[in-house]
């Protein structure tokens, strides 16, 4: 019998640490890489960063062997949304025997700290790396003003 709640607390206290570690195990139990080494999809959404040099941003998404074919870009405002499918690619007449390549698709939206000019927005691929150039609109740019 408990004397005290402080034994009821370190009970709950063993059990919620028991459940957090048999979470982490099944969690990780049949990748074949660890936790943050190597590329892959986080929630489905590719890593993307965010930069701005004052006049544009310019985002850098990973969508490693997607092509441009496969990847939609929209734009409104200062509103962006990514999607990006890839089919399977086992050729035909062979037989699978381990896939960690499968298909996926993704979407995913964001929104920008300014709004960008969508007309004059440009976007390419290499290396699995999908760039971004965003110009920002022309009320979104900072204007310096004289004093008279």
């Amino acid at each position: 019998m408990w004397t005290n709640v402080n034994d009821i607390d370190g009970m709950f206290g063993a059990m919620n640490l028991l459940r957090s570690r048999m979470n982490r195990f099944f969690t990780d139990f049949d990748q074949s890489y660890g936790q943050s080494p190597g590329w892959r999809f986080a929630d489905g959404l590719p890593r993307t960063n965010l930069y701005d040099n004052g006049d544009q941003l310019e985002i850098w998404a990973e969508v490693p062997g997607l092509s441009k074919d496969e990847i939609n870009i929209k734009i409104q405002g200062n509103y962006l949304e990514l999607n990006g499918s890839r089919k399977p690619d086992m050729p035909e007449g062979y037989q699978s025997h381990r896939t960690e390549r499968g298909a996926f698709t993704f979407t995913r939206s964001m929104t920008l700290p300014s709004d960008v000019d969508a007309e004059k927005a440009e976007a390419s691929l290499k290396d699995g790396i999908l760039i971004l150039t965003l110009p920002k609109a022309e009320t979104a740019k900072p204007k310096q003003i004289a004093v008279k």
